[in-house]
């Protein structure tokens, strides 16, 4: 008799055995991916990841000042960002490149959602607290429920436009810090005609102009004379002891120290922000942080992608999704802004031979300690040059080449992109991701879901042949109809409606639909199907199907339409491509018979208006391998 024991090894097994399980369901690590890495690891990946990190850690600083800038909060909530978000993420990341932190189109989203959403009884920082939960909350559920391999339907054209206008609004929305004018709220329009009046009636410190002129012209021979040394950082470091011996506060120029002094402080947990007002802000932007968890996930996918391929490791794009939800939790319980991949870092890691995920944790770790060293330098920085840093990461941000595909690939694509931008430009942030992605996926479905038949016939010469509009139509009793591509929901209706119409010739009494290209049935197509087969048998005509794959056959079975149809008038593919087709011509030959039918039986056969027509007799305008010859339609 088992003991009580004996039970709870058993419970305990079967829990085990669980967690498994699920583990292997989610191709999840179960412990910490850098861990893995650590058994192998050695002195020369430490000592290559350690000098990657160091690379980092100096872009990474500058940055963040920017970003803070940027999204109108203290600047130490965003190097925390990199500090606690970039450490978390590394841990559970897959990826020996990818680096969590602020970035641009998270900063101007943040900013965007803190200008536009005020909540009575809750500040600027509380608000990005609670927006950073809701993003790591969401980014976790689609890992776990293993939704990364969705963001590869999202069209390229979204991101590129949408990546674009992100840079073409950080140069503008700097322009007001550049010249030291009152910035205009609105859409980009409204904040460059504000800007330009104040340009043109001369209200603007020319002191702060002449810093921001200075910084660009100092960042530019720094690159063209020193390629190797930090251009940013050495130039931001420059200017901020100019600033710290010159005194420009005098000269009305602002510093990093007026909008909020950055001090050397470790990351300390401030829990999760569950406070009432905070729970009565969470309806208010569910939508605003939805739409950066999805710009998140699509950057961390489409930037581990593009590294992955270049370094030659595997990518787990689900793991990634994890470890960017982890990360923004833990930027909410740390008083951190959140943040997402960066693919400036991410690139500078890969360049300076990162080895493993070591080098993006020591990374977040020189940063910290390279805080409480510069913190007094930082807040001389003027605000002119910090803006014209940001202007240079905007304009990097187009890119030209990717433009020119996108606007020249397809008119969808085309579409896509400006739909895009100019909804970044008019509208929210967050509203522009779905617009894009709604356009994207609209256009998607017009283009998969138009079905374009033409009709071919055999003639004088007896090779089969498109047939003009025009020309006269001999007197055929069978339509054979090649059905393609996607028969989904979006497609049906249209389906339907095709055949229907190829079918209203007076002498048609059998068509034939010859699915051994279709794909994807769904519940909307089988009624569809089935409408169609009532119709035809109202006008005592008669519905065959021929050529279908194991997947249609197994729709059709599971929804009884195999039963309506007649399973002596559905003939599925065989081993020889026209088999099907000649079984399904003899049985409408005997259909004819039955009706009292006589003579020369002739057919009609549709072909999609997008496949090749060829003249050869020996070969039809069928998908390669689909080798039909004139004696397939002879009966």
């Amino acid at each position: 008799m088992p003991t009580p024991t004996d039970k709870a090894a058993r419970v305990l097994n079967q829990a085990v055995d669980g967690i498994g399980d699920a583990v292997d369901y989610l191709r999840l690590d179960p412990i910490p991916p850098v861990l893995r890495e650590l058994r192998r690891y050695s002195r020369v990946k430490l000592r290559a990841d350690v000098l990657a990190g160091a690379t980092v850690a100096l872009v990474s600083i500058p940055q963040a000042v920017g970003f803070a800038l940027i999204a109108g909060l203290p600047a130490e909530m965003v190097i925390m960002s990199v500090v606690v978000g970039g450490f978390l993420a590394a841990l559970f990341s897959t990826s020996h490149h990818l680096v969590f932190g602020p970035t641009n189109s998270i900063s101007l989203l943040m900013a965007s959602a803190i200008a536009t959403l005020p909540v009575l009884g809750i500040t600027k920082p509380e608000l990005a607290l609670v927006i950073a939960f809701l993003i790591g909350a969401f980014q976790l559920a689609a890992g776990f429920a293993k939704l990364g391999k969705l963001t590869q339907f999202v069209s390229r054209s979204v991101i590129i436009g949408y990546g674009t206008a992100i840079g073409i609004l950080l140069a503008v929305g700097q322009l007001p810090n550049l010249c030291g004018t009152e910035g205009t709220r609105g859409n980009l329009f409204r904040s460059l005609e504000g800007t330009l009046q104040h340009v043109f009636m001369l209200q603007l410190n020319v002191y702060s102009l002449a810093i921001g002129v200075a910084t660009l012209l100092l960042f530019h021979l720094l690159e063209r004379l020193a390629r190797w040394v930090p251009a940013e950082l050495v130039g931001l470091v420059l200017i901020s002891l100019f600033t710290r011996w010159s005194g420009l506060e005098i000269l009305g120029v602002r510093t990093v120290a007026q909008e909020g002094a950055l001090a050397g402080a470790l990351p300390s947990f401030s829990g999760m922000p569950f406070g009432d007002a905070s729970m009565a802000a969470v309806p208010a932007l569910m939508s605003t942080a939805l739409a950066i968890a999805i710009l998140g996930m699509l950057e961390a996918i489409s930037i581990g992608k593009t590294l992955a391929a270049r370094s030659g490791q595997a990518f787990n794009a689900n793991q990634e999704l994890i470890a960017m939800g982890v990360a923004n939790v833990g930027c909410s319980a740390f008083g951190a802004m959140p943040g997402s991949a960066s693919f400036a870092r991410s690139a500078a890691n890969l360049q300076s031979g990162a080895r493993t995920q070591v080098a993006a944790l020591s990374s977040s770790l020189m940063v910290l300690g390279a805080l409480f060293c510069v913190a007094p330098l930082i807040n001389f920085l003027p605000i002119p040059a910090i803006a014209a840093h940001l202007i240079r990461i905007g304009l990097k941000m187009i890119n030209r080449e990717q433009l020119r595909i996108a606007w020249r690939a397809t008119r969808s694509d085309a579409i896509v992109l400006v739909a895009t931008m100019l909804s970044a430009f008019l509208f929210k942030l967050d509203a522009a991701i779905y617009i894009g992605l709604g356009f994207s996926l609209a256009l998607f479905l017009k283009k998969a879901s138009a079905p374009s038949l033409v009709e071919y016939g055999f003639n004088e010469q007896g090779q089969l042949a498109q047939l003009e509009p025009d020309a006269a139509r001999g007197d055929s009793t069978i339509s054979i109809v090649h059905v393609e591509g996607e028969l989904f929901f979006g497609a049906a209706d249209l389906f339907q409606e095709e055949v229907r119409l190829r079918a209203e010739t007076e002498n048609i009494r059998v068509v034939i639909l010859r699915m051994k290209n279709a794909r994807h049935l769904d519940a909307t197509s089988v009624m569809s199907l089935l409408q169609l087969n009532e119709s035809l048998t109202k006008q005592k005509r008669h519905l065959l199907i021929s050529g279908i794959n194991p997947d249609v056959e197994r729709v059709l079975r599971r929804s009884r339409a195999w039963h309506v149809i007649g399973p002596e008038n559905i003939f599925p593919a065989e081993a020889n491509l026209t088999m099907s087709t000649k079984k399904a011509l003899q049985r409408a030959k005997k259909l004819l018979a039955a009706d009292g039918a006589s003579g020369k039986t002739d057919v009609r056969v549709f072909y999609d208006r997008n496949r090749e027509v060829a003249t050869d007799t020996t070969q039809s305008p069928a998908s390669p391998g689909d080798h039909d010859k004139l004696v397939d339609y002879q009966i």
